[in-house]
């Protein structure tokens, strides 16, 4: 390639785009410009327990059944190949490593369930503690502005919200 039909392509690539960086964002379909990934008008943390626990069930079950269903060929296939191999067929070596690999798999996807089961309940446990606390935190914050506040208390007027002060001269005399 020539050194001007570089130059060419160079300029006819800057002509066709800006200079300005563009990031690839998805559209959310309702027509404004994409703000995949960025905070929603509702906040950026929303889990409900309700689909964790679903979750968390769906792959507890799956769990189980392939403790109950998956595993029962493991033995089976086990004592096929080590009578086919006694028997002087080759077939029964090919089928101890299909039994081996499919014990392995098995064993993988096993862990895999156990895994997904166990960090959704985690995670359903710290966000319900950080739901606590946040509430903990809101409650202070809104006994604090109670004081604060002038609607408690007429203008002028001692605040009601923190009672009446105790007069510590009356208590020597």
């Amino acid at each position: 390639m020539a050194w001007d039909e570089w130059e060419q392509l160079k300029s006819q690539a800057a002509e066709r785009q800006s200079t300005q960086m563009q990031l690839n964002q998805l559209d959310p379909g309702d027509g404004s410009p994409g703000t995949a990934g960025g905070p929603t008008k509702y906040g950026d943390l929303k889990v409900a327990n309700a689909s964790l626990t679903k979750i968390s069930k769906s792959a507890h079950a799956l769990y189980n059944a392939l403790w109950d269903k998956a595993r029962v060929a493991v033995p089976t296939s086990d004592s096929a190949a080590g009578d086919l191999s006694k028997q002087g067929f080759a077939l029964g070596a090919g089928l101890q490593h299909v039994s081996n690999r499919w014990e392995e798999q098995l064993k993988s996807l096993m862990d895999a369930c156990a895994q997904i089961t166990n960090h959704l309940q985690v995670t359903k446990n710290i966000h319900a503690g950080d739901e606590n606390f946040i509430v903990r935190q809101m409650s202070s914050i809104d006994a604090l502005d109670a004081g604060f506040d002038e609607r408690v208390g007429q203008p002028g007027e001692k605040n009601p919200v923190y009672g009446e002060k105790k007069d510590e001269k009356k208590k020597e005399e």
